[in-house]
Formats: structure tokens, sequence, C-alpha cells
């Protein structure tokens, strides 16, 4: 019989799933670190919530560990290196708490207009200071959305019922999806300029972090009011505490931290800021919802292997795992490289299966294509609920398989097109190695290997300009690994890509892009 540990408060719910699929399970919340090691050897899978941190060392501990289970969205207490490279799969449950979370948003930006918190202890506290709390309508205020991913539309639709008039920033967010919303997609500085409340709905990636800076503070509106639910690091913290003391934003709402728990902070004590301990997600319901969810994923894999929900593994049963595996692989990397090169709203994806790779798990592949594709962006997106995000952004999906017509016995193609009609057209396939690689870029052919750090240049086909590369990159003390070149027609469009060892500083970049024939040069990671 499977073992499970439930390493934090779950609803008894979750219990009950456990023992009525047939899997065994202890119930043990609180525990440190030092006690998880001790027993964690017993377990073939962990259900836990934000508190218990699954480390590498933990991962490393328990030899029998098949599953982690994430009750709610966020998995930073997860080591998902560590733990793909243990085999073990971890699953979230990404939709449970949804709504709780979009409604604390809500709350926020209620209690931040009225002040509520600050009045509410002063007439606990015997005064009556009713010229004190001078508060201000939501009513045909500007709300500005960062982020119009799943939460981040509940809330608009939410604050359309208040009458408030919603704009939004989200470089996904095509203008049809935003117009079924009912909403305005603007760019970040247009709704740092004309929002009056701000609301956060993004993960935190390298690009998010501190999207909320001195200098995007600096270009809203004075008496912006700002509410965050989402991740802590992506406000400076610092430099809303400046802005809050020199009056520019008249108050804050937060429910998240750079550092949590948050027992001590900067923003603590002023009467400007409404804060709460991390409840997006804390109500009956979606404790409920996501320990059912998380119950049924857990029993579903230990007991049939399927797999839902996985950030590290797409929905594929046992018997394709061998056989599509590197098909996967090479899916997922061709998507990394587009959208890695990509700047602005995708309108379209368009994937051609050929040969082997028609024969495939397209599901799968498809998949894994698009997380490739939005995870350089958006972060946090995995195989499986990648076709969600891409559909809630509008972005259009369509496959295409025929059989085996080139010299590849199997190939994958992936066209990505922009807003304004620009694409991004990239194509791959595996040897009989097992190995992806990549025979063509901007329908120009070549063959390379995916490598963890690549450096991709577009130029004109000019005598000297390899020569001028390497002497750039060896200045730079970048050694090569590998190096692959193609072009259009003599004198005409060429690119290369460059295996190194390590990755590209912007200054080293900035150097390339220089040179007279280069057209685009850009660090690519896989």
């Amino acid at each position: 019989m499977p073992k499970v540990l439930i390493a934090d408060k779950l609803s008894p719910a979750a219990v009950a799933i456990f023992k009525e699929r047939g899997v065994e399970a202890d119930v043990l919340p609180g525990m440190s670190k030092e006690e998880l090691l001790k027993v964690v050897d017993q377990y073939d899978g962990i259900a836990i919530r934000s508190a218990t941190k699954i480390t590498a060392d933990v991962i490393k501990a328990a030899k029998k560990l098949k599953v982690v289970g994430r009750a709610g969205i966020g998995v930073d207490n997860v080591d998902i290196p560590a733990a793909t490279a243990a085999g073990v799969i971890v699953m979230n449950t990404p939709f449970g708490n949804s709504i709780t979370t979009a409604e604390h948003a809500i709350a926020l930006m209620m209690a931040v207009a009225r002040e509520l918190p600050a009045a509410n202890a002063s007439t606990q506290a015997g005064k009556w200071e009713k010229n004190r709390f001078m508060g201000v309508e939501l009513y045909g205020k500007v709300l500005g959305l960062i982020g119009a991913g799943n939460i981040g539309s509940i809330v608009a639709d939410r604050a359309k019922g208040l009458k408030m008039r919603v704009i939004a920033f989200d470089p996904y967010l095509s203008p049809e999806r935003a117009a079924d919303l009912g909403i305005e997609k603007v760019e970040l500085n247009d709704l740092l300029a004309r929002a009056d409340f701000i609301t956060l709905h993004v993960p935190m990636t390298a690009e998010t972090k501190n999207i909320i800076s001195a200098d995007a503070i600096n270009k809203m509106k004075k008496g912006v009011r700002i509410v965050n639910c989402a991740r802590g690091g992506l406000i400076d913290e610092a430099a809303l505490k400046a802005a809050l003391d020199s009056g520019h934003v008249a108050g804050s709402a937060l429910d998240v931290f750079e550092e949590e728990p948050a027992k001590t902070n900067i923003l603590f004590g002023n009467d400007k800021v409404v804060a709460t301990p991390h409840l997006g997600a804390s109500t009956s319901e979606a404790q409920e919802n996501v320990a059912l969810q998380v119950a049924e994923q857990i029993s579903d894999y230990l007991l049939t292997g399927a797999i839902t929900n996985a950030l590290n593994m797409p929905s594929i049963s046992a018997d394709e795992a061998t056989k599509v595996k590197p098909w996967i692989s090479l899916s997922e990397k061709l998507g990394a490289f587009a959208g890695q090169l990509t700047d602005s709203s995708i309108q379209s994806v368009e994937i051609l299966y050929e040969g082997e790779a028609a024969e495939m798990n397209q599901r799968a592949l498809t998949q894994a294509a698009l997380a490739g594709l939005l995870t350089p962006v958006l972060g946090g997106v995995n195989m499986v609920n990648a076709p969600i995000v891409a559909k809630e952004r509008g972005i259009k999906v369509s496959e295409t398989r025929q059989p085996q017509q080139g010299v590849y016995d199997g190939y994958i193609k992936i066209t990505v097109t922009l807003d304004g009609g620009s694409t991004r057209r990239v194509a791959g396939t595996v040897f009989s190695d097992g190995r992806p690689r990549l025979i063509q870029v901007k329908d120009i052919n070549l063959d390379a290997e995916f490598a963890p750090h690549m450096l991709y240049v577009v130029n004109e086909d000019k005598p000297g300009f390899i020569g001028k590369l390497g002497t750039i990159l060896g200045d730079a003390k970048v050694n090569i690994a590998s190096f692959a070149l193609g072009r259009s027609a003599p004198g005409e469009e060429a690119l290369a890509l460059v295996e190194v060892d390590g990755g590209v500083d912007d200054k080293t970049l900035t150097s390339i892009a220089k040179l007279p024939p280069v057209r685009m040069a850009k660090s690519l990671r896989f």
C-alpha cells in the first residue's frame, strides 16, 4: 500500500480521500527540517501547503519518494530541479484558490481606499476621528492590472461590477482576449501613468522582480494605491516606503512580502499600509478545494501512474514515456528558443509534426512546446497548464500532422506569429542517439545541439565576421564549445549558434551587436 505524508495542515477531506483510494496517510504537520529528514524515507508521496520546504536535502533523504503534491499554486518551497533530477513528480493545484485570491485583492483594495484597519483601531481605542479618515470611492476609478491571467481576469470582472474602468498590462494578453474581458490592453508605462489603483497578478521571475520600482512609482499619478496579493519581491519595498512617506503613493495593501514569514518589515507601523499574512488562499472553500484536488492527484499517480497538473512532467502514460521523452525535450527546447526571441504579444502558434513526430502523443508534445514558449516571460508555466495559459491570453494554437517527406525520419517545426504579423520559426529533430537537434531557424538550415548556454547571432553574410566574433568572445574569456552556421544565400542573411561555456554578459553582447554586419545578438539558455 502506498504511503503518503501530510506535512502541513490540510482539510480532513484530504485524509478521507487517501483512505478511500487505498493510500495510507500520516498527518504530521509542523515538523522541523531535522524531524522531516528523519522520517521522509518512509513515504512514497508528500502533501504540503506553503509551510514545509521540500529542499534538495529532503529529496535526497527521501529514497522512496515519487511525488510531491502542493495544495495551492505556488511551489517556491519545492526544489523542482532537485525533484526532477531525482525522478520525483511535483504537482500543484493551480486553480483551486483563484476566486479566493481574487476576492482578497478586491477586499484589500476596498480596505486601503477607505483606510478601514486604521479607522477600526482608532474607533476601538475610544476615539471618534470621523474627519481623519477621508477615503476615496472605487466608482469610476481606473484599475490597472499587472497580469491578466486566471486571477487577474477574475479581479477585472469583479472590478467592472464596481463600475471601475479596467486597463491591463500583460505581454501575452491578446487584443481579442482583452475585448472578451471588457478591458483595455496597455503598455506598462501607460498603465502606471493612468491608474488610480494598481493590482499585481504575475509570478515572480527575473523579468517581474521589482516591477514596481522607484522609477515605476515616479511614473504613477500622485495619490495612487497599490495592492499585491501575488508574490513578494514584485515591489521594491524600500521604494514603496519612500513614496508613502512623501505622499506620492496614498496607500498600499499587501498580502505578500519579500521575506516571509514577515515578522518585521520596513512598511509595518504605517497607517497607510494594510497588511495581511499571505491570506490570499485562506478561505474554507479554497482550503477544501485544494485539499481534495491534491489528494486525488497524488492517489491517481501512486495507484495508476496518471499525472495531473505536474510542473516537471507532461500528462502522459507510462507506456509512452520511453519513446516520446526525447521528442518532448525537443518540443520544449524549440518553444524555449522561440520564446526567448519573443518580445511582444503572441497571436498564434502553429506546430507541424512530420513523420515519426506525427505518430507521437501530440498533446504532450504541444504542451511541452507551449511551456517552453511561455516560460521565459511568465515563469511557472508547465506542460499541463500551458494550454490553459495560452487560451487565457487568446493565443490560437494549431497543429498539423503529415507523413515523412524530407530526409529526416521525423521533425517538428514551430511558427510563432506576433502582433503586427512578424514570425519566429524554428525546427528540430531527434537523431538516433536520442538527442534533440536544431535543424532550421528562420527557414535557414543548420545543425546544432542544444546546450545550457548559447549565443544566437543574426548577421549579413560578410567575410571576416566569424573572426571578429571569435575575437570578442576570446577577449571576454568566453570559451567556444561548438559553432553552427547557416545562411539563406551568399552575401545575404546568415546566422550563428555558438555553444559557450557559461553565459555571455551584457557588455560582450553589446560589443557583438555593434559589429557592422550584426542585426541581432542574443544570449540563450536551455
